[in-house]
């Protein structure tokens, strides 16, 4: 079966200054190329993914787990090496950051579901859901402003979990809200992840997750690539790497 995604050792990298205590060191400096030194968040990364398959991520914090999936979510693109990608990635990172905070729920569900690229035919055939599913009741009628934290993950969680792609990028979001939301939430990711026509990335620290439902899984540290197997060989190793 040919791969639905193919990386082939790309790299991210950041310019940054000498000095970077503040902003008006950073503006001083941004013109001065003697002040400037790059930061590879990631470097010679390579994997391949089959359709169907779930692909755990693991790697200590500031390991580059994130910024693979804005990569492959074509939030930004690779300063080295090629991404091939046989569909359109739907992309659950930060739960309700791109919402237009003056808008309603209800209104951001429209807007973000144009933004998704579905018709809007789609959307309104899954909007109710996407309501019935947030537990939002009337609020969903209310300026997003006046959500709290819990709410807007909730809505953005839902929205995500009824507009989705073939191929799916979900960083640490297998659960959300109040224990009763978050069971939830589980057993519908689960639903999600498990559908054998979906092809899943997922980034955790939560490993039981990743055992559980990864069919394998690939280990980053400091931006490098260290090994790609079967979950249980590749945490075995990891685990020991963190004692």
């Amino acid at each position: 079966m040919d791969s639905i995604i193919k990386v082939d050792n790309i790299g991210v990298s950041y310019q940054m200054t000498k000095d970077d205590e503040n902003l008006k060191t950073y503006l001083r400096n941004f013109f001065k190329k003697k002040d400037k030194k790059v930061f590879w968040a990631l470097r010679n990364v390579s994997f391949e993914i089959k359709k169907g398959e779930i692909l755990g991520v693991v790697g200590a914090n500031g390991s580059g787990k994130s910024t693979l999936l804005k990569v492959l979510g074509k939030i930004f693109e690779p300063d080295e090496g090629q991404i091939t990608i046989d569909g359109t990635p739907s992309a659950l990172l930060s739960l309700g950051t791109g919402f237009r905070r003056e808008l309603s729920g209800y209104e951001n569900i429209l807007l973000n579901g144009v933004m998704l690229g579905f018709a809007k035919e789609v959307v309104a055939q899954n909007i109710q859901n996407i309501i019935d599913f947030s537990e939002l009741g009337d609020f969903i009628h209310e300026p997003v402003k006046n959500y709290s934290s819990g709410m807007s993950a909730r809505l953005g969680f839902s929205i995500a979990a009824f507009l989705h792609k073939e191929i799916m990028l979900i960083d640490e979001v297998l659960g959300v809200g109040d224990r009763s939301f978050k069971r939830k939430s589980q057993a519908k990711m689960k639903e999600l992840i498990q559908d054998k026509s979906r092809t899943v990335i997922i980034v955790s620290h939560n490993l039981d997750s990743i055992l559980e439902y990864a069919t394998k899984v690939l280990w980053i540290n400091k931006s490098k690539f260290m090994m790609l197997d079967k979950p249980e060989k590749v945490l075995e190793k990891y685990i020991k790497s963190q004692s």
